[in-house]
């Protein structure tokens, strides 16, 4: 009888469903070294956040092949060591998106009409009518920056209460504003000059955090709200503070914080801030959805079913690995690439090309691998092979694969374009050698032959002596060591003569304050760094 352990409260439904196939055992508490000694006996096993799966304890777990866990992330499990020991890792992307945003509209309609002060107010025995008149939401402009799921359904409910939606989020297409008759902001600027209410949505990354701080608050409405049910380093609380303090902020409703446990805060105890303590995703029916999506998971895993939520189920049939395998990495770097060269703010179609033999396998797993570069740190969801298509689709952006059986100069290449609005940003590459090493072949217009690292910088200037030598002394001012360069020319009629690309690889990310400084120099037409991720 296949054995599945639960090993942390996952709601009742969850625990029905696997008994209807498996001999289930349910056990929450555990001694330190405990799980270690059991872990061996069984086959699949359902967690929450608390337990650690790492290295050293499923190589004590001979028999498992499926992981369930029953949230959002992963961040508990060592994926890479399940992978390697052949074990499933599912989880429940979609299980708190729904509570996500009716905790925010709640935060909202609080915010608006004073409620958790009232209620204070009243239960000290005070009769303070006058004091907490609200505001209506009705003909409110409601701000949304990041526009995926959870900012999309905070937009249904927002309508309903008859407010004005415009959103913000250049990796959503503009047919699906059209489709939800939200108003598209061209920038997060487009928001704050016309917004009463400010949500946020955006996944936590190096370019989102401290996106709302003092310079974002100055260019907002007088006496604006804001809301943050997302994650909490998004805001600046000091700027959000000092911004309360001048009544350029009239309002505050905050669920996340920047450091977490968080119980003492300058932002605790204001008249205008309403807080909570995380519970975006803490409902009933979120905990009962999420055991429930997981152990369905875990249920399709040792059934032989599929698994619709598998963060690492491979997407290459075994017989089409070889072929497949090394362009998998490549085309995720051109899909990142192709997108850090676009300059719309609006993401319509990822379109991919394949030519020679690997256009006689099932190239499917090649376009997920471009939309996941494509969407890299965009999405306020992780995203893997069995969720970006989805979430893709989502977002009004298509996918639209092509394939030819003959190549040009190379057995096999790759082409990743960007649609966004009136701009289509093509990169190509392909690999080379017996360790199947990745090069780029074109950028921007131009062809190369260079090698990729995890770090390039790419530059557009006009053609003239002593620009090659400007970036190198710019970079070893700066400490970027250069790997490898290639240069090439291009007819440009925006540019006055004749205009260069430069493709530079480093052994270290490259300071966009470098990019910056050259780009801004005499002759420089435009400049971008990538670091691309593993």
């Amino acid at each position: 009888m296949t054995k599945v352990l639960v090993a942390e409260n996952i709601g009742e439904s969850g625990i029905d469903l696997l008994k209807e196939h498996f001999d289930v055992d349910v056990k929450t508490k555990w001694e330190d070294g405990e799980l270690a000694k059991e872990i061996g006996q069984y086959d699949g096993i359902l967690i929450r956040s608390a337990s650690k799966l790492t290295a050293e304890l499923l190589a004590e777990a001979t028999s498992l092949k499926a992981i369930g866990r029953a949230g959002v992330g992963v961040d508990n499990v060592d994926v890479p060591a399940a992978t390697k020991r052949g074990i499933i890792v599912a989880n429940a992307p979609q299980s708190n998106v729904v509570t996500a945003a009716e905790h925010t509209v709640a935060l909202l309609l609080a915010l608006a009409r004073n409620i958790p002060q009232a209620h204070a107010s009243l239960v000290a025995g005070r009769w303070d009518r006058s004091k907490y008149s609200g505001v209506e939401v009705m003909d409110k402009t409601l701000g949304i920056v990041g526009f995926g799921r959870i900012g999309q359904l905070v937009a249904q409910r927002a309508q309903g209460f008859g407010m004005k939606i415009i959103a913000f989020d250049p990796f959503v297409g503009a047919e699906r504003y059209k489709e939800m008759g939200v108003e598209k902001a061209e920038s997060s600027e487009d928001i704050y000059a016309v917004a009463d209410f400010i949500t946020i949505h955006l996944p936590k990354t190096p370019e989102t955090e401290g996106w709302l701080n003092a310079a974002a608050f100055a260019k907002m409405k007088d006496g604006v709200r804001i809301l943050n049910v997302a994650r909490g380093p998004l805001i600046v609380e000091d700027d959000l503070v000092a911004a309360l303090d001048s009544g350029k902020v009239g309002g505050a409703a905050l669920d996340v914080f920047k450091t977490e446990p968080m119980t003492e805060s300058p932002l605790f105890g204001r008249e205008n801030v309403v807080v909570t303590p995380h519970l975006g995703a803490s409902t009933a029916e979120a905990t009962d959805r999420a055991g429930f999506q997981a152990a369905e998971q875990v249920v399709a895993a040792l059934t032989g079913g599929s698994v619709t939520s598998a963060v690492n189920v491979p997407a290459v049939a075994a017989e089409d690995l070889e072929i497949l395998g090394p362009f998998l990495p490549l085309t995720r770097q051109l899909g990142k690439l192709a997108m850090a060269l676009v300059e719309g703010t609006s993401l319509d179609a990822v379109e991919v090309e394949e030519f020679g033999r690997i256009a006689e396998r099932d190239t499917r797993p090649l376009g997920l691998q471009a939309l996941l570069g494509v969407l890299d740190g965009k999405t306020e969801e992780d995203l893997n092979e069995v969720n970006v298509l989805s979430t893709a689709e989502e977002r009004g952006i298509e996918l639209v694969e092509t394939k030819r059986t003959s190549a040009r100069d190379f057995a096999d290449l790759v082409r990743v374009s960007v649609v966004a609005g009136d701009q289509r940003v093509r990169v190509v590459g392909t690999v080379v050698g017996s360790k199947a090493r990745p090069h780029l072949l074109e950028a921007w217009g131009q062809r190369f032959n260079l090698q990729l690292s995890d770090h390039i910088a790419l530059f557009r200037y006009s053609d003239q002596p002593g620009i090659v030598g400007r970036v190198g002394m710019a970079f070893g001012q700066h400490g970027v060591n250069i790997e490898s360069c290639a240069v090439g020319h291009v007819e440009d009629d925006t540019i006055d003569g004749r205009a260069a690309v430069m493709v530079i690889t480093t052994d270290g990310p490259v300071p966009q304050t470098v990019v910056d400084e050259l780009v801004a120099s005499d002759g420089f037409v435009d400049g971008r760094s990538v670091t691309f991720r593993h």
